[in-house]
């Protein structure tokens, strides 16, 4: 699947805002409020667009405590492990990443405390071998 340039430049700016109006983002884009949505609909349609979400107010966001939890699993340990962690609701996001470790997961908690009760629910996690967690500072800035 390929997407031109003018798509790409329309995934951007739905990025920034989801619920921008149709013609706000023509505005933006120098197009027709038809163009932007029949191409909005053209990528729903072929799976580009896969759905929409909710960004949190970064003041909110930064108050609470953020990290990467890398995890190192047994061997043919994956299904499993992911099953666990896809019902852990502070897991906001999981990943497959080469090198020492085999996943890295981005949680979120409320508190120091609840970042440490999950880091140890995790390591807990039959098939987990080890983790290593590193609270996140501050986002310089996110797409």
């Amino acid at each position: 699947m390929t997407i031109s340039p003018a798509d790409e430049q329309l995934l951007c700016v739905l990025r920034e805002n989801a619920r921008a109006s149709t013609a706000d983002i023509a505005r933006k884009l120098g197009l027709s409020r038809t163009t932007v949505q029949n191409r909005i609909s053209r990528l729903e349609r072929q799976g580009v667009i896969c759905g929409y979400t909710v960004r949190i107010d970064q003041e909110l966001e930064q108050s609470r405590i953020r990290a990467h939890i890398l995890i190192t699993l047994r061997p043919r340990q994956m299904v499993a492990v992911v099953k666990a962690l896809r019902g852990m609701h502070e897991v906001r996001v999981l990943y497959s990443i080469s090198g020492g470790h085999d996943l890295i997961a981005l949680a979120t908690t409320t508190s120091v405390g609840e970042m440490d009760v999950l880091t140890d629910r995790i390591g807990t996690i039959d098939g987990v071998e080890r983790t290593n967690t590193s609270i996140i500072l501050s986002t310089k800035f996110e797409r």
